[in-house]
């Protein structure tokens, strides 16, 4: 759910220089009653990011929908392999292919789109693919050119690795399934220090196009979900040893996890700072009334990606209708939201100048902005400025799990990379953003 249409590039703010002892720290406590004092997290982000070791993932689910499992190895020589393992099912309990992918990676210089990630360079020298059943060789077939089904999997057997991609050919399967490592242009370290002594790295790459027919050439300006590194990563996670364990020949087979009934009942909160293309950081607050079909979103945008300097936050609220579980995605659902009001707070000078800049009756009263006072927008059916149309009507895509601590997270459809709006049933995402957690209702105390 969101109300902001178009992401604005008015909000970018360039980094420093590239510097070795540059590093960003924010205590992160979720706005939770119910949420213990030792919960509270320090994270720590350190420009340029160092690389070294392996990264994992659990079960991701890319916009198609795709499903797959990732674990990264970067060495000191710059010299990377990475391996993804690709599923039929949601649960990535199902091996399709694996993809194994050797390379080299060098970081250039902090992001001047991007503020807080670094930009990278990468170059591949081979990509190889190893099919684990005859179903995924004939879906394969059927994608590839007929040039990468003769040479190299014609006869392919399933458990064999076969040479899809040399710096001398190959450009064209890759091309096929849709391939492309320009995750790797954006990189971001966060290192979270707990209270209790331990800490967790995580690796944030660069996002993956919404589009598929963009996804190959898309330079990325937001982060996917982080992977873990597999010395320092949260606990219990049975599935990042798995994964860690895994090789081209033997992709992780996941557990079977039951679906979480989903129950909207409640408020729920980001777990972090988030950043989405177009050079937005933010965080949202949620809350659902099923009983009345209300809902209610408060979206917190800030200048930088520790979400420490406010620029604005805007109140939306409506009414929602669930409707079928997906059948692209096993155990989501449907639904369909109603943005009817929205209201903005300006929390900074720029962004108080930006909005008394805008012509009478296109964003609130003209003249009128102050910082820290809020502002009904219905009088002038939203703000063109910020993006905002009302009323509007958005087809999303909704999932619930469980965490490593049997509590709740929310999964709301992710945004269309071009900042557009879902606002028809063909652009119904396909992929989630990050999770958000229960704060309370529910049954949560």
């Amino acid at each position: 759910v969101s109300v902001v249409g178009t992401g604005s590039k008015l909000w970018e703010v360039p980094t420093g220089r590239f510097t070795s002892n540059l590093s960003e720290s924010l205590q992160w406590e979720p706005r939770c009653q119910h949420q213990r004092l030792q919960d509270s997290v320090r994270i720590t982000a350190d420009i340029p990011p160092r690389l070294d070791g392996t990264w994992v993932s659990t079960c991701e689910v890319r916009p198609g929908p795709e499903f797959l499992t990732r674990s990264y190895t970067f060495h000191p020589s710059r010299h990377f392999q990475a391996l993804q393992h690709y599923y039929t099912d949601s649960g990535c309990e199902d091996p399709a292919y694996s993809l194994i992918i050797r390379g080299r990676i060098r970081l250039r210089q902090a992001s001047w789109i991007t503020r807080g990630g670094t930009e990278a360079e990468h170059h591949l020298s081979k990509v190889g693919i190893v099919v684990h059943s005859l179903v995924a060789k004939q879906r394969l077939t059927s994608r590839l050119p007929l040039t990468c089904v003769g040479l190299r999997l014609g006869g392919a057997v399933p458990g064999k690795l076969y040479e899809l991609y040399n710096t001398r050919a190959g450009r064209g399967c890759l091309a096929a399934l849709g391939f492309s490592m320009m995750e790797m242009s954006l990189v971001r370290v966060e290192t979270q220090h707990h209270n209790h002594g331990g800490k967790v790295q995580e690796l944030f790459l660069g996002d993956i196009h919404t589009d598929w027919t963009q996804r190959t050439q898309y330079r990325p300006t937001g982060y996917q979900q982080p992977l873990q590194n597999a010395m320092h990563h949260i606990h219990p996670c049975p599935v990042c040893a798995l994964v860690y364990r895994s090789s081209e020949q033997r992709p992780p087979v996941l557990p079977h996890r039951p679906a979480a009934p989903l129950a909207l009942d409640g408020r729920w909160v980001s777990q972090r700072c988030e950043t989405r293309p177009t050079v937005l950081f933010l965080t949202r607050d949620f809350t659902f009334a099923p009983d009345q079909h209300a809902w209610e979103g408060l979206y917190r945008h800030y200048s930088d990606p520790a979400c420490s300097q406010p620029t604005f936050s805007l109140r939306a609220s409506g009414h929602y209708a669930q409707g079928n579980p997906s059948v692209k995605l096993s155990g989501a659902s449907e639904f369909v939201f109603k943005v009817t009001q929205v209201s903005v707070t300006a929390m900074d000078e720029p962004t108080a100048k930006l909005l008394n800049s805008t012509r009478r009756g296109k964003c609130g009263q003209a003249g009128g902005w102050e910082v820290g006072v809020e502002q009904d927008l219905t009088p002038t059916d939203g703000c063109t400025v910020l993006g905002i149309k009302l009323p509007h009507k958005e087809y999303e895509l909704f999932k619930t799990e469980l965490d490593h601590r049997k509590h709740p997270l929310l999964f709301v459809g992710e945004r269309p990379t071009d900042g557009s709006s879902p606002d028809r049933p063909t652009k119904r995402p396909t992929s989630f953003q990050a999770p958000m957690m229960l704060c309370s209702g529910g049954g949560t105390q």
